[in-house]
This record gives structure tokens, C-alpha cells and sequence, in this order.
């Protein structure tokens, strides 16, 4: 999301980003300025307890506890959201639709806002599976019967947070029809960083909808130190498993079970600020563990990426042609791992299913067989001729100046 303020800023917009007070660094490494909102509740420092809990978990239970956060921060972000956004003269806003019901803010305001899904899009209809599940995309009337039933079941998970939204709405005097989960969605604009090329193929979406492409461009991130002179030269195999779901050192010891014995490759092992290195067991002498990484630097030398199926990791993998192995855990992962699987830019094993000889045999798959990497060069190619950040771009000044004037 910064990275498309920074797009929008330099376009001549006065850009501000506002966001819970842990997001200041982010936000001012990337030169934007900087709002914080809910800081009574989610003060400094409060995220990393949140997330130190959250990283342990996977699957529904990570879900759960995901959506329960979820309400309280919603709460939280519309009982201050209107006065800041008054008090700093918005005209527009641009949201993330991972805040769900925040849009009701702007709404309750008058104000224009478009969506934005930095995560892999919701999709509210059941007509492709929702993108919690890993499900392939199918037809069939038993496929879409069961799409119809995930998407069901996770809104009754969803529960506490529309009771947020419910409440707000009633306040200030909002009809929501709240039998359509969509009903709040930007009528002016609904933009996902997914390539249409890596989506499920259907043509069911509404006409605010729109593809662009990945929104990085590996400027305005915080700067981190990497032991450049400890790599070896050989083809790497870059494996992360992202900033949430992090905490299994479980997980990080069959990686480097399966990557030990591997000859003419480096592993490098990005493991984040939940997980004692010394958890994961004694290392091969060449391989590289670090808290934070640089990522999109060490993809342009690696041979395959080890991923949690974050979509952020894996459209900076295909932008660099870098096949996947993916370890989905919770939250939209399954959702990615099975657009990876579609696509055959990579193979995927649930984190449930998680062996060390799993590993392995995917890696071996994924390495020995060129489909794999061909697709992803594809994809590559595709990535750098959208120019995702700067269509998005686009569509916000379209939709949000057609709104303002």
C-alpha cells in the first residue's frame, strides 16, 4: 500500500497514510506522512504481542483468532477514523479491503473511497472459493455448493466484526444490506494487485473490479543489513515464511531437513522475530539465517522460493521468474497455494501435511521439472509489461477525480 501513495504522491496528490501507530515505520521509511489512528487501543508496541500469538497458530485457529483481532480493531478504527479524516480536510480515501466494514467511515462522511486488495481478493459471490480454502477452481454445482458453504462458514466467523459494523452503521444512520457481504464494497472502484493471468479464469465479477499487477517496486522499504559476503555464488533456495504465521520452528527445521543434503545450491532462511534461531537445530556452515531479508535482491538469485504463500512473496518470486514451493498456513495462503498449483508456477503442501521428505520430493519436482520455472518466466514477462502499480494508480485518479468533481 505504500508503495502506491508513493505512486499517487508523486503524481502531485498530498498523500497520507493512516494506519495503527506500529505501521509509523513502515510508512516513513517509504516518505509518506504519517497519521495514526486507534491509538488508545492498539498503542505502540501492541502489535508485536498480537503477532507473537498469532504465529504459532495455523489453519482455522489462526483464522479465528485473525477475525477476533479483526473486531476490535474495526471498532476501534471507526470510532476515530471520521474525526481524523474531518479534522485533516480528506477529500478521498483509498482503503484496503482487508479493513473490513472500515470503508463505513468515509460512508458515514459523505466521502469517496476505493478498495484496494493488497491480499488476495475476497470473493463474496461463492462462485470461486473464498480465499481461505485451497480449493481448486471448479463448476461443477457440488464446486460451487461448496463454495456457497466456506463462504458461509466464514462469516459466521466473520460474526463479531459485521455486529461492529452493524452497530456503527446504525449510529450514524447508514442502510447496509447486510444479507450481501459485498454491500459496502467501492461502487467506484475495486482494484487487486493479482494478475489476472494468476487469478481463477471467470467473468462473474462486477464492473468496478479490476486486475492490475503486483504493486512493488523495491524502493521506500526499511533498509536491512544482509551478510552479502557469505554467499557462495550458487543458485539459491530463498525460503520465508512471511511476518504473521512465523512462529514454527517446527516448520523451519524441515525445510532445513530437506535442503541439507542438497548439493550446488545455498539455502537462505528469512525466519522473522518469533523464532530463536537456535530453535531450529544445527545448520549446514553455508547456510544463511537472518530475522528480515531483502527480498526482492535475493530472489534475483534464487533458484526456487520456499514460501508461506503470502501473496506479497509470491508476485515478487514471479516477478523475478523464481518457481514456488509453497507451505500455506492460514488467512488467504491456501487461496495463493492454489492459483500455484493452477498455474504450475510451483507445488504446495499444506502446513498440516508437513514432512520433511514432503519437502523434499517438491523440491526436487519443482527443480528438475522446467515447466515450473518456464510458467514463472511467463508470469515474469506478463508482470513487467502490466506496470501494476502504476495502472492502480490510474484507476484511483480515474474514480476518486470523476468522484471529487
Amino acid at each position: 500500500m505504500t508503495t502506491l501513495a508513493r505512486k499517487l504522491q508523486s503524481r502531485n496528490h498530498e498523500v497520507i497514510f493512516i494506519s495503527m501507530p506500529d505501521g509509523e515505520p513502515s510508512v516513513r521509511a517509504a516518505g509518506l506522512r504519517f497519521v495514526p489512528c486507534a491509538v488508545k487501543e492498539f498503542p505502540v508496541g501492541s502489535l508485536d504481542e498480537r503477532l507473537r500469538r498469532l504465529s504459532k497458530l495455523q489453519g482455522q485457529e489462526a483464522l479465528r483468532m485473525a477475525l477476533e483481532a479483526m473486531a476490535t480493531r474495526t471498532e476501534a478504527m471507526l470510532n476515530s477514523l471520521p474525526a481524523i479524516l474531518t479534522e485533516l480536510g480528506v477529500e478521498a480515501v483509498v482503503l484496503d479491503t482487508v479493513l473490513i466494514y472500515t470503508e463505513l467511515a468515509p460512508m458515514s462522511l459523505g466521502m469517496p473511497y476505493v478498495h484496494v486488495a493488497n491480499g488476495l481478493h475476497f470473493d463474496w459471490s461463492g462462485y470461486t472459493p473464498l480465499c481461505f480454502y485451497d480449493w481448486p477452481h471448479e463448476t461443477t454445482p457440488a464446486a460451487l455448493t461448496r463454495n456457497q458453504n466456506g463462504l458461509k462458514s466464514f462469516l459466521k466467523m466473520l460474526a463479531p466484526t459485521i455486529a461492529v459494523g452493524r452497530a456503527y452503521a446504525k449510529r450514524v444512520g447508514l442502510r447496509v444490506d447486510w444479507d450481501n457481504p459485498s454491500a459496502t464494497i467501492s461502487k467506484l472502484a475495486w482494484i487487486t494487485q493479482t494478475p489476472r493471468a494468476f487469478d481463477f479464469d471467470s467473468n462473474h465479477w462486477p464492473p468496478q473490479f479490476r486486475y492490475t499487477g503486483p504493486f512493488h517496486d523495491g524502493a521506500g522499504r526499511i533498509d536491512i543489513d544482509f551478510p552479502w559476503e557469505r554467499l557462495t555464488g550458487e543458485p539459491l533456495i530463498y525460503a520465508s515464511m512471511g511476518t504473521l504465521l512465523n512462529g514454527r520452528a517446527d516448520v523451519y527445521r524441515m525445510i532445513t531437513g530437506a535442503t541439507a543434503s542438497r548439493k550446488g545450491f545455498q539455502l537462505v532462511l528469512s525466519v522473522g522475530g518469533q523464532v530463536n534461531p537456535e530453535e531450529i537445530g544445527p545448520l549446514s556452515s553455508k547456510t544463511i539465517v537472518v530475522e528480515r531479508s531483502p527480498q526482492l535482491e535475493l530472489l534475483k538469485r534464487a533458484a526456487v522460493c520456499i514460501t508461506h504463500a503470502g501473496l506479497n512473496t509470491v508476485l515478487e518470486s514471479l516477478s523475478q521468474g523464481v518457481p514456488q514451493v509453497a507451505i500455506p498456513v492460514s488467512l488467504d495462503q491456501p487461496g495463493v497455494a492454489a492459483r500455484i498449483a493452477e498455474k504450475k508456477t510451483g507445488l504446495f503442501v499444506p502446513v498440516k501435511d508437513l514432512t520433511v521428505s514432503r519437502v523434499s520430493l517438491l523440491l526436487d519436482q519443482v527443480l528438475n521439472d522446467s515447466t515450473y520455472r518456464d510458467n514463472a518466466r511467463q508470469y515474469q514477462k506478463v508482470i513487467a509489461e502490466i506496470n501494476g502499480v502504476s495502472k492502480a494508480a490510474d484507476l484511483v485518479e480515474q474514480s476518486l477525480g470523476a468522484a471529487t468533481l
